[in-house]
């Protein structure tokens, strides 16, 4: 079948307009019986399809993981995540649906007694940890940490639960180096927190579904005056992933009703590390004469 100039769907009115056509026999592409099946009763609840796992909607479904993966690439997407974020796209504008619908998740989950649940969130980080450092780019690691450590200046954003990541990676940041801040928004307007920055300057952003607007509009700007963006984003579908200079995909998938944070902070660790690491003598000097000034106003803490 010719399917040259076959545009993948980029948001779920134009998956449900494919399927349609499908199903009339006017698109490019055909599906089987059981993956036309599996996307009409996903277009039927697309909320589940946003949060759930890939192995939780194959067993909804009663399909093989493997299906949704082969569904998405016949719809001309990069896989099962990029199908995920049509679905998750639909949402950002509600996101108290996510929130309400991961809590909800609590109350399905058989078997969590009192001790369970400490236990089975801890199993959820560390797998999503174990991805996290199974999928990272070396050399999108490495120009990160460089970026980090050799740029003027270096501002770091990130609202709701991502603002205490933002907030440790300026503190942890600032203590090896000089000219960081975290921007924050309440105290001053972005673009006049942003204008200090000059080409070549960096901006960390952190965001992941639903993602923040301002965030978002915040690294666009950056991005479009020359600014190097480094994303701590969730999948290679988020748009601050297509938006930075290097990302940094950290796998959230857990109990908790918001998004896991262990991942972001134990990719945050390795960054800092590693730029402490460039610095050298530069950032134990830094942080000699930070020990100074804090045995010398000891007493007045």
């Amino acid at each position: 079948m010719n399917t040259s100039g076959f545009t993948p769907p980029h948001n779920l009115s134009n998956l449900r307009q494919l399927l349609a056509e499908i199903d009339s026999k006017q698109a490019p592409i055909r599906l089987g019986g059981q993956s036309r099946r599996v996307l009409n009763a996903m277009l039927n609840t697309p909320e589940q399809v946003a949060l759930a796992s890939i192995t939780e909607l194959a067993e909804r479904h009663g399909v093989n993981a493997s299906t949704l993966t082969r569904l998405a690439h016949r719809l001309g997407l990069s896989g099962f995540n990029g199908l995920q974020q049509l679905f998750r796209l639909e949402l950002t504008g509600s996101p108290l649906h996510f929130y309400s619908e991961q809590a909800s998740q609590l109350a399905r989950e058989p078997g969590l007694a009192d001790a369970g649940l400490p236990a089975k969130v801890g199993q959820q980080e560390c797998s999503n940890i174990t991805t996290m450092i199974d999928t990272l780019d070396p050399d999108d690691f490495s120009r990160a940490a460089e970026l980090m450590a050799r740029a003027v200046q270096v501002r770091i954003y990130g609202v709701r639960q991502f603002y205490a990541l933002s907030y440790f990676l300026g503190y942890a940041l600032g203590m090896i180096r000089p000219n960081v801040a975290t921007l924050e928004a309440g105290r001053q307007g972005i673009a006049d927190a942003l204008s200090p920055l000059q080409t070549g300057d960096v901006l960390i952003v952190a965001s992941c579904f639903p993602y923040t607007a301002s965030v978002i509009r915040t690294a666009e700007i950056a991005q479009q005056h020359g600014i190097e963006v480094i994303a701590l984003t969730d999948t290679a579908d988020s748009p601050l992933h297509h938006i930075a200079s290097c990302s940094f995909c950290v796998p959230n998938r857990s109990l908790f009703y918001s998004n896991a944070m262990a991942g972001f902070f134990v990719m945050g660790e390795a960054l800092l590390s590693e730029v402490a690491a460039r610095l050298g003598d530069t950032a134990i000097e830094a942080l000699r004469r930070r020990e100074e000034l804090i045995s010398e106003l000891s007493p007045l803490t």
